[in-house]
């Protein structure tokens, strides 16, 4: 995607005009919550979601997530660009520019916050399970891959907020939203990955539903009550995490945390959408209308930055028996 600037080429004025088109294009939601956040941490935020996109888009086949998956790409094409991938994103971590606006917006925002080169390379590890065609048999391999392509963003985007990087336990909650997030987004798109050959949601919900996971069974459409039973499942789960979240949010800055509660009301009124719709829910692709979106961003500014400003002092409950990115836990599942 090329973007028409003016200023400088490579400048971060450029770079922050890429990041701005690449979100307007490929996220509305993050782009309407993301206008609540200060100017600069607006320009920080935008770009870094310009190199994830990139990456998913490079991996996937796709332009600005809005195609359905290239299912015709072979392992050995897909292994080789996840290859490049790894080595451009080396490349900018050790301070170099590629010519390329997706990396060299990376490199602004990991340079200018210090960002430990753990959190870019998890992220590709987690592209890597769409390259290597991964099978999610449990909840726990669907959260490992959540983490990777999803909690890991939550994660960057905690530290581009002012959250000190050994904070572990503020990251934990920025973990848990994007794994939320990942989750809902797996319950929107179930049938559009499963036209492209993926199956995200766990083979064993799937089955308890009497649905064999697989994409030609999920896809019959004697199937759509388990499909959609199942869902609801995972999104009981992605509620687990929507609270945990939200109790990281009082650790952020008063317009990051309204642009926080902003995307987690979007996100999860994506999952009200499918319970409420049943079954036949996917016949056209879930959405929430441009009113409801101003709406719920508008509830995000109104909880999220008091909540900050108010509750900063006072400590958060523990955090509940979730899944864990670092000891690896194997999460409750749900009834």
């Amino acid at each position: 995607m090329s973007v028409a600037v003016h200023e400088k080429p490579g400048g971060r004025a450029a770079l922050s005009a890429y990041g701005k088109q690449s979100i307007k294009q490929g996220s509305k939601s993050f782009a309407l919550a993301s206008l609540l956040f200060g100017r600069e941490m607006q320009a920080d935020a935008q770009m870094l979601y310009a190199w994830c996109r990139h990456c998913d888009d490079v991996i996937d086949g796709q332009t600005m997530g809005e195609d359905a998956p290239d299912a015709a790409m072979s392992q050995t094409e897909c292994q080789r660009r996840l290859h490049e991938l790894r080595e451009n994103t080396r490349r900018v971590l050790n301070g170099e520019r590629t010519g390329e606006p997706a990396f060299d917006a990376f490199a602004e925002v990991a340079q200018r916050h210090q960002l430990p080169e753990q959190y870019p390379f998890d992220l590709l590890d987690g592209f890597a399970l769409d390259a290597e065609e991964a099978r999610f048999e449990t909840l726990d391999d669907t959260l490992r891959y959540c983490y990777g392509v999803a909690g890991v963003v939550g994660i960057m985007m905690a530290i581009l907020m002012g959250v000190d990087p050994e904070d572990e336990e503020t990251l934990d909650r920025a973990c848990d939203l994007g794994l939320a997030f990942q989750l809902t987004n797996i319950c929107r798109d179930i049938y559009d990955d499963a036209r492209a050959g993926r199956i995200y949601v766990p083979a064993h919900l799937l089955e308890r539903e009497g649905v064999e996971a697989s994409p030609r069974e999920l896809l019959d459409p004697a199937n759509k009550e388990g499909v959609w039973r199942a869902a609801l499942c995972l999104l009981d789960i992605a509620d687990e995490y929507y609270a945990s979240a939200t109790m990281g949010v009082r650790r952020l800055p008063p317009r990051a945390a309204a642009a926080v509660a902003a995307a987690r009301n979007i996100y999860r009124d994506i999952g009200r959408r499918i319970r409420e719709g049943g079954p036949d829910v996917w016949r056209a692709r879930v959405a929430i209308s441009g009113p409801r979106k101003a709406a719920l961003a508008f509830a995000g500014l109104l909880a999220g930055a008091p909540a900050s400003f108010f509750l900063k002092a006072q400590n958060a409950p523990p955090r509940p028996a979730l899944w864990d990115r670092n000891s690896i836990k194997a999460p409750a599942d749900c009834s």
